[in-house]
C-alpha cells in the first residue's frame, strides 16, 4: 500500500509528461496521443524492471544529473514545437503524439527515475518483492504511469469544449510550452547543482 501511494503521489503531480497530456487534451488531440500514454507506461516498466532486477548498480545517483540534461533538452524539443505550432493552421498529423515521443521524455524524465529507485532499492526489498513479483506489482505501476498523462488529457479535453475559439487554443498552448520549459529549466539546475556540489 505504501508503494501505490508514493508512487501515484508522485507520479500524477505536475511535470512535464502530465503538461504533454494536458495540451493534447486541450487541442482535441486524446484519441490520437494514446501512443503517447503507452509509451509513457511503457517507459515506466522497462525502468522498473531494469531497476529492480539489476538494482542501483546500473545508474548510479551521480549519473542522474546527465539525465536531467538530456531530460531537459528534450522537453525544450518538444516545448519549442508546441511554441512555434499554430492550432489554426498546422497539419494535424504533424503535432500527433506518438509512442516514442511518451517513451523517450519518460525514460529522460528524472522525475519517473527518481519514483523508482526508491521503490526499488527500498520499498521492494522491504516488502519482500522479489522474482516474479517484481514483474507483476511494476506492471500495475507502470498502468498508473501511463494513466497520469492520460487524466490530464481529460482534464485538458473537458477544459477545451468549453473555448470556443481557436485563438484561446493557441494562447493555451504557448502557456502549456512555457510550463514545459519553466520544468526544462529545473532540469538544467538539477544537472548543474549535480555536477558542481557545494
Amino acid at each position: 500500500m505504501e508503494i501505490l501511494l508514493y508512487t501515484l503521489s508522485v507520479m500524477y503531480s505536475p511535470g512535464p509528461v502530465n503538461f504533454i497530456g494536458l495540451n493534447s487534451g486541450l487541442t482535441g488531440k486524446l484519441k490520437q496521443s494514446i501512443g503517447f500514454f503507452i509509451g509513457v507506461g511503457c517507459a515506466m516498466l522497462f525502468l522498473f524492471l531494469t531497476l529492480g532486477y539489476v538494482g542501483e548498480a546500473i545508474i548510479p545517483h551521480h549519473r542522474l544529473y546527465y539525465i536531467s540534461l538530456f531530460g531537459a533538452i528534450y522537453t525544450f524539443f518538444i516545448a519549442y514545437k508546441m511554441l512555434t505550432s499554430d492550432l489554426d493552421s498546422t497539419d494535424k498529423k504533424a503535432q500527433k503524439l506518438t509512442f516514442f515521443n511518451g517513451f523517450f521524455i519518460q525514460l529522460l524524465n528524472p522525475k519517473g527515475i527518481l519514483v523508482i529507485l526508491p521503490v526499488t532499492t527500498i520499498m521492494y526489498p522491504a516488502a519482500k518483492i522479489t522474482g516474479v513479483m517484481i514483474l507483476m506489482i511494476s506492471f500495475f505501476i507502470s498502468i498508473g504511469a501511463a494513466g497520469a498523462p492520460f487524466v490530464y488529457a481529460l482534464a485538458g479535453k473537458f477544459l477545451g469544449v468549453k473555448i470556443s475559439q481557436p485563438k484561446w487554443f493557441n494562447y493555451l498552448n504557448k502557456i502549456m510550452a512555457l510550463m514545459l520549459i519553466f520544468v526544462g529549466v529545473g532540469m538544467i539546475k538539477d544537472f548543474i547543482v549535480g555536477i558542481n556540489p557545494i
